[in-house]
């Protein structure tokens, strides 16, 4: 006569037969350390690249702001170097608008004084002004350095 098992419909409680083998509680344990690892590393990926984009956004703004400035004094009137000067208003080129966000961020702009390019070459070498654009973020600084032309 054979042994016959008899029907269970939960077969989560039975006892283990000689024949049958479930997990034990050290391949348990090894199971979750390797899924703990990967998670581990998976979360220094991602942090990790939550910084970068911080860093690159950062970049990009710094950017953006001296580019933007330096368009801004390419379109406004031509002041010759002997008149500029940075306290008046009337006798300096305009800084562009900032965001009160980023300047709640601390970002700022200052415009050098521009200095005439003297050429040999071109006869008109005291019509060309070079400026310098600076962007200051933390301790961050960027500097764009252009060239006005007088009409």
């Amino acid at each position: 006569m054979s042994k016959r098992r008899p029907l269970v419909a939960f077969r989560g409680f039975r006892s283990a037969h000689n024949t049958e083998r479930g997990m034990t509680l050290i391949e348990i344990l090894v199971a979750m350390g390797i899924l703990a690892a990967v998670a581990v590393v998976f979360l220094a990926g991602m942090a990790t690249s939550s910084k970068a984009v911080m860093i690159s956004q950062k970049s990009v703004a710094i950017d953006s702001l001296a580019k933007s400035q330096m368009e801004s004094i390419k379109s406004q009137d031509y002041i010759n170097t002997d008149e500029y000067d940075p306290n008046d208003p009337n006798k300096r080129y305009s800084l562009i608008t900032i965001s009160p966000d980023l300047v709640a961020q601390g970002y700022a702009i200052a415009i050098s004084t521009p200095q005439d390019v003297i050429s040999p070459p071109v006869a008109d070498s005291e019509n060309i002004q070079r400026i310098t654009v600076t962007v200051t973020h933390d301790e961050k600084v960027f500097t764009l350095v252009g060239y006005k032309v007088k009409p």
